[in-house]
């Protein structure tokens, strides 16, 4: 199999594409008009230089990077699922309930996978003082956001997930008339197909925002992954009920670029928790103490310091330099859409 023929294989032939009327055209540009408002004139208003020792954000930029955190990975989730029942019609539309019963599963081993690891951090609060352990979990979070956000990573391993599971799909369905092949096998081998494409995605939110909960609190946390889940149900919604082909690449790419920025946010936050845990040292560097406006630091966590600065490049040059190096490499045969 091709790619071309996997990326096609996504949504059913029959379905048209969504048309974007020119009233929604308007209302889109001027709701990104408005965001963009808000931000210029948040960030005029803000008062004072930016602390590189002071701990906190704003809490709507904080909200806004974990519903991109949400949302994408809600959006890979919903990619994975559309390629497994893309096929799935007529006749053989009666298995994508199994499908649908793992998702559901797996939504509800996310949330048992929250308290778990809320449960966890508890009590190793009481041996770890909060600093260190905000230090720790944030820094876990950033090398697998790292991983998230590698280009390379997702040209090899992405595309090869989506493989998988087409193909323990096929191997399901071809085998549907054999006598060996149960019918309780066939809907558990499809609901643990919904499983894993679930559940993949929710572990990887619970640890991404067990380090923002320590920092903001239970209910900052929740009001963000809300937008996030509100965004990421749409999708689904005009995925598999109105049977809309929405164009995931673009989806993807953008909330790629999105969740860029939430990479270079979470590491400026994650250098300044470790200095304020004493792991490493704050060098300051003077002629940007005036120069930076303090919504660089309210918002996107850059603060006059050698070493925050320094990590953000880094992270940046990581990401850049794996899509660069992903593009030089032909993309492997069976591959979906692994530019996302």
């Amino acid at each position: 199999m091709n790619s071309a023929s996997c990326s096609a294989s996504l949504v059913p032939p029959a379905v048209k594409p969504l048309q974007l009327s020119v009233t929604f055209r308007w209302l889109l540009g001027l709701s990104a008009l408005a965001v963009i408002s808000i931000l210029i004139w948040q960030g005029a208003t803000a008062q004072g230089a930016p602390d590189p020792v002071a701990n906190g954000r704003d809490p709507a930029a904080a909200m806004l990077d974990i519903a991109v955190l949400v949302f994408r990975e809600g959006l890979e989730c919903i990619l994975v699922l559309a390629a497994i029942t893309a096929n799935m019609i007529g006749e053989n539309r009666v298995h994508t309930r199994p499908v649908a019963a793992g998702a559901g599963i797996g939504f509800l081993a996310t949330i048992a996978t929250w308290f778990i690891a809320v449960g966890i951090l508890q009590d190793l609060t009481e041996n770890v003082s909060a600093l260190n352990l905000q230090a720790a979990t944030g820094l876990l979070a950033v090398l697998v956001l790292l991983v998230v956000m590698n280009w390379f990573f997702h040209k090899f391993y992405w595309g090869g997930w989506i493989t998988l599971h087409n193909r323990k799909k096929k191997e399901l369905l071809g085998h549907v008339d054999d006598a060996l092949l149960s019918r309780n096998r066939l809907l558990l081998g499809l609901a643990l197909l919904g499983f894993s494409s679930f559940y993949r995605e929710g572990f990887e939110v619970v640890l991404f925002l067990q380090s923002y909960r320590l920092r903001l609190g239970n209910e900052l946390v929740m009001a963000g992954s809300a937008v996030g889940l509100l965004l990421s149900g749409t999708v689904a919604v005009l995925t598999f009920v109105a049977h809309r082909r929405l164009p995931y690449r673009k989806m993807l790419v953008l909330t790629g670029i999105m969740l860029g920025g939430v990479l270079i946010v979470m590491v400026g936050e994650q250098v300044q928790e470790m200095q304020l845990a004493h792991w490493i040292s704050t060098t300051e560097i003077k002629p940007l103490t005036d120069m930076l406006p303090a919504w660089c630091g309210t918002w996107f966590s850059v603060y006059p310091t050698v070493e925050t600065i320094t990590g953000q490049l880094l992270a940046a040059g990581l990401v850049i330099g794996s899509y660069f190096v992903a593009r030089s490499h032909k993309r492997p045969v069976g591959a979906v859409a692994a530019t996302a």
